[in-house]
This record gives structure tokens, sequence and C-alpha cells, in this order.
């Protein structure tokens, strides 16, 4: 594998220059802002994996600003590996946490997100403009599911999570008009896929964080 094959995915880029998606680039600090505002909210005891997702969300930051400026194929790894750790850390602990399983099982449960992405992504590239965005498209449909299944069990956590859900589908959706409105919109609109995700990040954390403290008060 070409580790440094140059990558041209997105309307802003028309050359392979550092600064070739400035807005693309820039918008990475939404990730930022959004870790150091819940990183300030997860603070005090049963809170280590709200704050590993804070930590790794700062990596998505990172590891998305890396692939905006390199727009390399190392870099491109630097940018979806944190993605895919955020997803299965948070499944677990929903697993563990509002599910209640036990470590072993809430692993198992995080892990098999694997499979069923492997076997949804296909089904969500069947859908016209979809197009590279069908790889993120399992995520919100697990999030509805998951709370669907608590909707009776946590309200609070339910409603929290189809909020999010909410969210991430708007933001795939600007990361998918992206290339389609190019000739209309030069700068494109993958840099709202930066800063709905951000806050959709944010939010998820939020809702564990408030399972949490519901949790403990109870």
């Amino acid at each position: 594998m070409d580790w440094f094959r140059e990558i041209d995915s997105y309307c802003e880029r028309l050359s392979p220059a550092y600064w070739a998606e400035p807005i693309n680039a820039v918008t990475n600090t939404a990730f930022l802002i959004a870790a150091f505002i819940m990183w300030r909210r997860v603070r005090g005891p049963g809170m280590p994996l709200a704050k590993m997702l804070v930590v790794i969300l700062v990596g998505i930051g990172i590891g998305s600003y890396l692939f905006h400026t390199h727009a390399q194929v190392w870099s491109a790894l630097a940018d979806t590996a944190p993605i895919l750790l955020f997803i299965l850390t948070y499944i677990f602990a929903m697993n563990r946490d509002v599910w209640q399983l036990r470590p072993l099982y809430a692993g198992i449960g995080a892990a098999l997100f694997v499979p069923y992405a492997a076997l949804t992504i296909p089904v969500f590239q069947l859908i016209p403009g979809l197009g590279g965005s069908a790889a993120y498209a399992p995520v919100p449909l697990l999030i509805l599911i998951y709370a669907i299944l608590l909707s009776k069990r946590r309200p609070d956590t339910a409603r929290g999570l189809a909020t999010g859900a909410v969210i991430l589908i708007v933001s795939i959706t600007f990361r998918a008009l992206d290339a389609p409105i190019c000739t209309q919109f030069p700068t494109g609109t993958h840099f709202l896929w930066h800063i709905l995700n951000a806050t959709m990040l944010g939010w998820m954390i939020e809702v564990y964080r408030r399972h949490l403290s519901r949790a403990s008060q109870a």
C-alpha cells in the first residue's frame, strides 16, 4: 500500500497543497471546542469512560485536520480510526452502564458493530446520492434502534439518543451533498459535517453523562 498516495475526495480541494482545504481544515476546531466543553462536564467520580470519549473526540479533531491538510492514505487512516474507536467505546459504555451488561458481554456487543456495519453499508450504498457517506449511515440507524429499545426503560436517555441520531442524519446529508453541489457552492458542504458532527458527538457524551448522573442519584 502506498501510504503517501494523494487523495482528492472533497469539493474544496483543488490541489495537493497543505492549505488546499482551509475551511475543511479549520472547522475541525469544532471537535476541540466540543471536547473542551465536555471535559469540564465529565469531572467527578464514575466518569472514566466519559473522559475517555472526550479524549477520543480530541483525536477525531486532530485526525480530521491531518486528513484535510495532508490528504494522503496515512492521514485518511488517522481520520477514520478515532471515529471507529469512539463508536466502539460508546457502544460498550451504553451496553455496560445503560443496559447493565457485564463488561464481557458489553464488549462482545460493541464488537458486533463490525459485522453489523459490514452487512448494512452495502444496503445504504444502494441509496442514490449517498456515495461514500453510506459508510456512516449504519450509525444513526443503530442509535435509533437503541433509542426505541430504551424508550420505556430509560425514556430520558432514549430521547437524548434520538436527538443525536437526528443531528447525525443531517450531518451525513451535508457530507453527501459536498460533491453534487460543488459547481454551485465551490467551498462544498463538508465543513458542515465537521460542525454538526462535533455537536452530535459532544451531545452523545452529554447523554451518557446525564444517564450516569441520574443513576448515581437513584
